[in-house]
């Protein structure tokens, strides 16, 4: 890999504002300041239990600040159409959200009248309210209840909608521990024709242990191997491991493969701090760091 290679060179300046995300309770958002630079997309969980109107004031405090509030809306956590109506309307008016992230939610039965995110599509809310872009989930390694047939039919459902309505849909991934689960799943909707930016979600650094636990819980596969083997190369006593190799893979791939791709979100398990100095050195020689690292575990360059 080369700096100066223009693919490489594309993806680096995408990585320079990747979106990163905070907790609902909105408690983070001076730790932001530190860390992180004005204007960044920052999205905003929605948990199970959490209130819309929490999210609202989390999305209008990060607005004051600077940020560009991106909440996340869970479909199954809408109790009613009135409720989804009145966070969109607080969430436009109370802090001029633009972009919204549409997730199903982590909760087996639906509270309310929206079993999924096209549910919420289905309703004509997004478009009354004037949200300019919507973002999707997308899963390089497989959904836990969907086929890829059927995942690739609702991203197209998607696609067709947001050529209807005017409105910008791209899909946020997953992460991953290695670029391959990626790359695979990017060809896959190229070959599908899907034709939507891809947002490549990142694991920020943190210990072998809290990424494990984060990709359990999120159904992480096949990559997981790919932690494994970084903790048998540097020993678990290594402090944090952070999505070097994946970035690095990324930016490897011929042009072809990574032209979809339209920006990072980072998934700062390790903490903002962690996450947002990361953010400002990943670039800066990444075969060299490569190279020090393994000296540092008394291994060499095979």
């Amino acid at each position: 890999m080369t700096v100066s290679d223009p693919s490489s060179s594309r993806l680096a300046a995408l990585l320079s504002s990747a979106s990163v995300e905070i907790s609902s309770r909105g408690h983070q958002i001076a730790e932001l300041r530190d860390h992180f630079a004005a204007g960044t997309d920052v999205t905003i969980t929605f948990l199970p239990g959490d209130h819309y109107r929490h999210n609202v004031e989390t999305a209008a405090a990060l607005r004051r600040a600077g940020f560009n509030p991106v909440p996340h809306i869970a479909a199954r956590e809408m109790a009613s159409r009135e409720a989804l109506d009145d966070f969109l309307a607080r969430a436009r008016g109370e802090a001029d959200v633009t972009r919204i992230l549409l997730i199903a939610g982590d909760v087996a039965a639906a509270r309310g009248p929206f079993k999924s995110t096209r549910d919420v599509c289905a309703s004509g809310l997004i478009e009354v309210h004037g949200i300019a872009c919507v973002s999707v989930a997308g899963h390089p390694e497989g959904h836990p209840f969907l086929e890829l047939r059927d995942a690739l039919n609702g991203l197209k459902a998607w696609r067709d909608w947001g050529r209807r309505t005017g409105t910008r849909v791209d899909v946020v991934t997953q992460f991953c521990f290695e670029n391959t689960p990626i790359l695979q799943w990017i060809a896959e909707l190229d070959r599908a024709g899907i034709g939507l930016p891809v947002i490549v979600g990142l694991a920020g650094p943190a210990t072998p242990a809290t990424l494990t636990k984060f990709a359990l819980r999120c159904g992480i596969g096949n990559s997981m191997r790919a932690l494994r083997a970084q903790i048998g190369r540097f020993g678990r006593l290594l402090t944090d491991t952070g999505p070097d190799d994946v970035v690095r893979g990324l930016r490897c791939a011929p042009a072809a493969a990574t032209d979809s791709i339209a920006g990072f979100h980072l998934f700062p398990f390790g903490g903002l701090r962690k996450a947002g100095d990361w953010l400002r050195t990943c670039d800066r020689d990444p075969p060299g760091l490569e190279r020090a690292a393994m000296s540092s575990a008394g291994l060499q360059n095979p």
